[in-house]
Order: C-alpha cells, then structure tokens, then sequence
C-alpha cells in the first residue's frame, strides 16, 4: 500500500499542486515585505482562476487567459492598495473584504454569461496550458512523470531565484524591504514608501492571479465556483512558514504540496474516511502556524499605515 502511494509520480504531482501555492506565496512576500498584508490572496488566485477561464472560452488562447488573469489580479490589487495605501484602511479587513467579493462575482458573472453559476464550459485539450515535453516518456517514463509540466510550474521555480535576487541583490528590493521595516527612515533617506507598497501590492496580485490561472486552465480545463478551496490562505500560511524569505516559502510550500498529494493518494487505497483524508492540508496549516507563528518575525512596519508627515 505504501509503495502505491510513495513512489515517483507522488513527486510529479507535488511539484504540480504547489505550483499555484508558490506563485501566490511570492505574490504575497513582496506584499508584505513592503508592509501590507496581503490576505487577500485567496481572492485574487479567484479573480485569475476565472478570468482565465472565460477569456480562453472566448479567444480559444490560454496565453491570452494567462495575460488577462495577471490584469484582473493587477486590478484587484490596485483595490487593495488604494484602500489600504492612500485611505489608510485596515488591511486585514480590506483583505477579507476581498475574499468575500470574489466568492461571489466570478459566480454572477459566470450565470450571466453562460447560465450556469457553479462553472464556465469545459475547454477543449488544446486550448488548455500545454505540457514541456523534456523527456520522451516511453523512453523515460519516470523522468517524463516529474519533468514534463505546464510551463507555470517552470516558471514558478524560476521566480524564486529572481524574487531572491530582486530582493536582496538589488536596489529595489532594498527599498522595498526598508519600507517594510521603518517606512519613516526610508522615507527620509529619500524612498517614495506610497510608490513602493503600490508596487509591492501589484506585483502580489499578478502573481497570485498566476496562481489562480493555473488552477483552471492549467492543472484543470475550466472554473469551478470557489476552485481554489483555500489555497490563498495556505499560501499566506507558507510565507508565515518560510520566515518572509522566497527560498523558506519554496520549502514550505513543497510540505504543502506533498501533503495534499498524499491526502488524494491515500483516498481509497485506506480505510479512512475521505472527508478526514481530505482535510489533512489544511490541518497541517493550522499546526504549521500553531507552531511557528509566534517565533516567526514579520517586518517590522507589516500592517502599519504610513502617512507623510
């Protein structure tokens, strides 16, 4: 039983289901790295998740689904960063207000656009994120199963090591993360703190919208109502996990992964209930931050408002 489940496709499918968890943990690192918190996350992996879906419905290009998911989750951030950044809002509450919202519209707009609220059509295989063919996999059908994915989860891995370099090898990143910790000293040594949260704001939401596309035009074919079932939460729980740093938000959404393809694994092959099989991501989450919460040390200006005196 155990070698059903532990063996070289339960590596395929970890890199797979953290794929969308990474992209929106670094969507959220350069958020909060600038001082906002970001849980907002989850609404924004929604607003891409179903743009994504209905704008390849219609122009049969995923690529232009994937453009079109980044610019919802740019809007939807620039939502967050003007309530938060110019109005001084709470970010929390502007975060949950989002989630909320995005429960809701991608239902409403699909019932108006093809009278059903609970999915948009399916799509066709080949209008769906094609797979990188590095290995043949009658030759290589080990090496086929890990390495032959979309492009998103290329693309995820690599912008861990850009994000890190952004972050700490450039003057960017310097400024961001200084207006992170002491807003008033950055902005006194001549840092525009409004412009760097605003960027470090969008950036989350493009990114996080990656995330969202991958789910349903990637690992999926269409939107499904509330498809990302928390996973903007998980990815929150990943950054909090990893310290705030891309390469600890790697790590921990690779635990992550590996827990939920574990979880769908063991479904039928234990004599568990699926329902308690199904919950072991998110109970791993609650431990995860249970545990580590209190010894994780955020920026020092995460979640205060900064206004130019």
């Amino acid at each position: 039983m155990l070698r059903n489940i532990f063996n070289y496709t339960l590596i395929a499918s970890t890199l797979r289901l953290a794929t969308p968890l990474i992209l929106a943990a670094l969507g959220g690192l350069y958020s909060e790295r600038s001082g906002v918190i970001n849980i907002a996350l989850e609404g924004m992996m929604l607003a891409g998740a179903f743009t994504a879906a209905v704008v390849t419905v219609f122009t049969h290009s995923p690529w232009l689904g994937l453009l079109a998911a980044m610019t919802a989750g740019l809007l939807v951030a620039l939502l967050h960063a003007v309530a938060t950044i110019n109005y001084r809002a709470d970010q929390v509450v502007s975060g949950t207000a989002i989630n909320i919202l995005f429960l809701g519209v991608p239902a409403l707009l699909s019932g108006a656009l093809f009278d059903s609220t609970g999915a948009t059509p399916q799509l066709p295989k080949e209008e769906v994120l094609p797979d990188v063919a590095l290995f043949n996999p009658e030759s290589s059908p080990a090496l086929a199963s890990i390495f032959n994915q979309k492009p998103l989860v290329y693309l995820a891995f690599i912008l861990v090591g850009v994000t890190f370099y952004v972050l700490y090898k450039t003057s960017f990143g310097l400024r961001l993360r200084a207006v992170g910790e002491n807003p008033e000293a950055a902005d006194t040594a001549g840092v525009n703190v409004r412009r760097m949260r605003y960027a470090g704001v969008l950036i989350s939401g493009a990114l996080a919208a990656l995330g969202g596309a991958y789910l349903s035009i990637g690992q999926n074919s269409l939107f499904t109502r509330n498809m990302t079932a928390g996973r903007g939460f998980i990815a929150l729980a990943a950054l909090i996990f990893g310290k705030w740093h891309p390469v600890g938000a790697l790590l921990a959404c690779l635990l992550f992964g590996l827990a939920e393809s574990v979880a769908i694994r063991m479904q039928g092959t234990v004599n568990i209930p699926n329902q308690f099989i199904q919950i072991v991501p998110y109970v791993l989450t609650i431990v995860v931050l249970a545990g580590l919460v209190s010894r994780a040390t955020p920026p020092k200006a995460l979640g205060v408002a900064y206004a130019k005196e």
